[in-house]
């Protein structure tokens, strides 16, 4: 999707402290998103930025991409294939 089109912009929440500056700041860049016609999609939120910005209210404001689980064939991160576990070491 081009920049200028409306849609979500997605963040990378991941790294982001759970903290009352980081809601303050994830705060301003969605009214700023909003008067453009767009929105701020939080990918990997922290269940703490979670609860905090639930805390705050602002869970109808803010987005978080939901947790679930991973598309039809997909594996999630860290999962391999099935198959024969190698030998142990003697």
């Amino acid at each position: 999707m081009p920049p200028w089109e409306p849609g979500p912009i997605v963040v990378d929440a991941s790294l982001l402290a759970p903290t009352w500056p980081t809601i303050d700041l994830l705060a301003r860049r969605q009214v700023w998103a909003r008067r453009r016609g767009r929105w701020i999609l939080l990918h990997g939120a922290s269940a703490e930025l979670e609860r905090l910005i639930s805390f705050a209210g602002l869970a109808e404001v803010l987005r978080i991409e939901p947790r679930g689980k991973p598309e039809e064939g997909k594996q999630p991160p860290g999962v391999e294939e099935e198959g024969q576990l190698p030998d142990p070491a003697a």
